[in-house]
């Protein structure tokens, strides 16, 4: 891929950035009400949107594959916030880790198979999760990395490049990273 011509990404896990999870001894588990989109996600997403950025989701979806969830209901809410948030891309993985498929996280299939689809710049892009999978998936992939820390129990993400508490308060350190990396966004 000509690097001149890439652009940056961010790459947003879905649970627990975009919209709340509901958290059960500690873990996240997927919300059993209607999606609800986290505080500050919309401006977040178009602060970053426009500062050049693609912004495209990259969610595990495990229970699709253990049969506790539609996956039809999974893609008409992963449609709904692609057009809400204004995303570029949605990217989604079924699977559970029996099945040793190279999209789920923590493996960094789906951010390398968008970057290639897009023409993504893995160099200038960042990864935004709540959870270790999102975060060694972005270091597999060669992107910088933001941890949205909710204090869940369990594996934690180590060495993520920022830890923030949402999404909007990730903005200035993604923004401020572009800027040293002598991005023209």
């Amino acid at each position: 891929m000509n690097r001149a011509n890439a652009r940056p990404a961010v790459f947003l896990d879905r649970d627990g950035v975009l919209i709340a999870s509901d958290v059960v001894d500690g873990v996240p588990v997927p919300a059993v009400d209607e999606p609800q989109i986290l505080p500050g996600v919309v401006e977040a997403c178009g602060l970053l949107r426009d500062a050049g950025f693609q912004l495209v989701m990259v969610t595990n979806q495990p229970d699709i594959a253990r049969g506790k969830a539609d996956a039809v209901e999974v893609a008409r809410t992963n449609e709904h916030l692609r057009v809400e948030l204004g995303l570029h891309d949605v990217r989604m993985c079924p699977h559970d880790d029996v099945d040793g498929c190279a999209c789920r996280k923590p493996r960094p299939g789906m951010l390398v198979d968008a970057a290639a689809a897009r023409g993504i710049d893995l160099a200038a892009s960042v990864m935004v999760g709540d959870r270790w999978r999102d975060i060694e998936a972005g270091q597999a992939a060669g992107v910088r990395t933001v941890l949205v820390d909710h204090q869940y129990v369990g594996k934690q993400a180590k060495a993520a490049d920022v830890i923030v508490s949402s999404l909007i308060e990730a903005v200035p350190a993604i923004l401020q990273g572009a800027s040293d990396q002598g991005e023209h966004l």
